[in-house]
């Protein structure tokens, strides 16, 4: 789960199944969500959550279709280790991008993820130069760079790139004006929040047990 927030209002991303519930045609989870936030939302698909491009294609439309404003979808590979081709996920992005446009959803915004850092590739920096340019030009209209953190990389990504460059929070990464000021115009959150107030329900239910007493609920 991503938040994005900004001055005006929030972008929250939701990472969830696109597995249809009996009987419906509609993805779950992203559907019943929709329904109940009154900010735009984005779909984290990962890898598209299909066999081949046609269903990942259908995937994103289905996302579009529902309401959502967008999706992430990364390039990592998911039955073995590594990157996709660059020359298989440009075409995946340019599928998307043309099928989106076809429909009605020419301002639909596709976060491309890239993870050479997150996968320790042997020249994350370049790899990530190379794929953004290329991502971009494929119909992304964003990237994303999780497990990117030297400030100087991020800043050489950020101006190379021509679409808004997405990172995610690490313990050195949270200051959103500095942030900025690098040119990042996106901060995910990842598990962070999530992991945050699971730790804070611990801390609070060994309290009660400990000191059987609930008052710290109500402080």
């Amino acid at each position: 789960m991503n938040t994005h927030k900004g001055r005006k209002g929030a972008l929250f991303s939701y990472r969830g199944t696109l597995a249809q519930q009996p009987g419906s045609s509609s993805p779950r989870g992203s559907c019943s969500l929709l329904h109940h936030v009154q900010v735009p939302v984005s779909a984290d698909i990962e890898s598209g959550y299909g066999p081949n491009d046609e269903s990942i294609v259908s995937n994103v439309l289905k996302v579009a279709n529902l309401g959502g404003v967008g999706i992430n979808i990364e390039d990592s590979l998911k039955a073995s280790t590594g990157l996709k081709p660059l020359s298989e996920q440009c075409g995946l992005l340019a599928k998307i991008r043309s099928a989106l446009d076809n429909s009605g959803f020419g301002d639909f915004f596709i976060n491309a993820r890239t993870d050479p850092y997150l996968l320790h590739h042997h020249d994350p920096l370049n790899e990530t130069m190379t794929r953004s340019k290329y991502y971009v030009e494929s119909g992304a209209s964003g990237i994303f760079v999780p497990g990117l953190k030297n400030k100087e990389e991020i800043r050489m990504i950020a101006s190379s790139a021509s679409a808004p460059l997405n990172v995610m929070a690490l313990p050195d990464l949270t200051d959103y004006d500095k942030l900025k000021e690098l040119g990042v115009r996106r901060l995910s959150l990842g598990g962070s929040l999530y992991r945050k107030m699971t730790t804070l329900l611990e801390q609070c239910a060994v309290e009660m047990l400990d000191s059987h007493d609930a008052a710290i609920l109500f402080e």
